[in-house]
């Protein structure tokens, strides 16, 4: 089986005790070289600074490929763009360009009046600039705000057509949904790489909500499952099991790039890019 290039996301830490765990994780996935990693935002942008300066501070001190998440919510277009250009400005060329969910007890997302009115808009105004690589997001399942998939589908490939060079999906649990979303997306004219995105379940009660709230299905096999594995205290490698298993089949179906949502948790993680073959290539040190 051939081994896969991977990616890692990250969250940017909220106290000191998120700070030393943030550090903890890219301290055990930077030397599996990944292809790049990206830091998020919050919900409604609540996030916006702690992003810019995990971004900075992951790029300067690592020297990992640091691919920065930026919105539309809650800013004016000026004020966006002033944030990708401090990004630029600190030496991060990639970037992940989304709509970004609306702020907390909202009814859904509202442009602001001065703002961009959707993603394609800020893929726009980012791939005018000429200095980033664009990644945006897919969705292998129906986006809880989407009419349809195909509807998903069409709304991708505006945002290709608008600048962006790959894609990255919203986690899922069979491979097979994944391999339906890529057909589906080559029939329709999308040409551009689409990464899937895999989540390592470290706790199924809380990915299971996750997955709920954001529209991705749930085999009623993994209840059954989890709760067995509860009982007998081996959920960890039930979960690294399932991970292992759904990249392999991924693998086996032409994939060559894996993105990883590590919840700044990287032990799943790592095991499951083991097993794969992933092994380490550099020490944190020969990064930075």
């Amino acid at each position: 089986m051939p081994t896969p290039r991977v990616s890692f996301e990250f969250f940017p830490p909220k106290s000191l005790e998120a700070s030393f765990r943030l550090w903890d994780t890219i301290h055990t996935l930077a030397p599996l070289d990944p292809r790049f990693v990206s830091v998020t935002y919050g919900a409604g942008g609540t996030t916006r600074e702690l992003t810019r300066e995990a971004v900075g501070t992951l790029h300067k001190a690592t020297g990992l490929n640091v691919a920065a998440h930026l919105t539309c919510v809650e800013a004016t277009r000026e004020e966006t763009l002033a944030i990708a250009d401090g990004f630029h400005q600190a030496g991060v060329t990639e970037i992940v360009a989304l709509r970004g969910d609306p702020p907390k007890g909202s009814d859904g997302f509202t442009p602001h009046a001065d703002g961009f009115a959707n993603s394609c808009e800020l893929i726009e105004a980012l791939a005018d600039t000429g200095n980033f690589t664009i990644r945006v997001g897919a969705y292998p399942e129906k986006h809880p705000e989407a009419a349809d998939t195909k509807a998903d589908i069409e709304w991708l490939k505006r945002k290709i057509d608008a600048g962006a060079s790959e894609a990255i999906t919203q986690f899922f649990f069979e491979a097979e949904t994944f391999f339906r979303f890529r057909d589906a997306c080559v029939k329709a004219g999308i040409d551009a790489p689409i990464i899937p995105g895999v989540l390592p379940i470290e706790n199924w009660t809380g990915v299971r909500k996750f997955a709920t709230a954001c529209g991705t299905g749930i085999p009623a096999w993994l209840d059954d499952t989890f709760d067995k594995a509860l009982r007998d205290n081996r959920q960890d490698l039930l979960a690294t099991a399932l991970a292992t298993e759904l990249c392999s089949e991924l693998i086996e179906g032409g994939v060559e790039d894996l993105h990883f949502y590590t919840l700044n948790r990287p032990e799943l993680t790592r095991d499951v890019c083991h097993a794969l073959g992933v092994s380490p290539k550099v020490s944190l040190r020969d990064v930075a």
